[in-house]
């Protein structure tokens, strides 16, 4: 019999409001999508004003990151012609996601669940996943 550790969905929620005050604080509104460690959508929440197509972008980042076990941009440059990892963003049904802003939720060392960040530019995705996570493990206690 397998233990799994996994995301609640207060823990989640916990996640989307430190990523909509990061979203605040620099004047982007977001789309926020948390997973359980297997990918599956747990939480999600549209900013007034997040992009329509952020949505499944949000959702895709926190599939990729959960199930991966990898932040999304660590897939960009491995994803280049040439490269190992090549075509791995065609796989799942096309949900797998190389654009920078997902990142895996790690409690004690384990997967727990994903996170996922869109509206931004790449870069301002990551910040703002990277706040939510570190919002996630003040108000929690708990250790990545």
């Amino acid at each position: 019999m397998l233990k799994i550790d996994r995301l609640s969905l207060a823990e989640a929620h916990i996640l989307v409001e430190g990523a909509t005050k990061k979203s605040h604080d620099m004047g982007i509104p977001m789309c926020i999508a948390v997973t359980d460690e297997a990918g599956d959508l747990v939480a999600f929440d549209r900013m007034d004003g997040g992009k329509i197509s952020s949505i499944s972008i949000a959702i895709d980042k926190a599939f990729t990151a959960a199930a991966a076990r990898n932040p999304t941009h660590v897939y960009n440059q491995l994803c280049q012609p040439g490269q190992p990892t090549f075509g791995i963003h065609v796989t799942n049904e096309g949900h797998f996601c190389i654009i920078g802003g997902g990142f895996p939720v790690k409690v004690n060392g384990t997967v727990v669940g994903g996170i996922g960040i869109s509206s931004g530019t790449a870069l301002q995705d990551i910040e703002v996943a990277e706040a939510a996570l570190a919002y996630f493990y003040e108000k929690t206690g708990l250790k990545a």
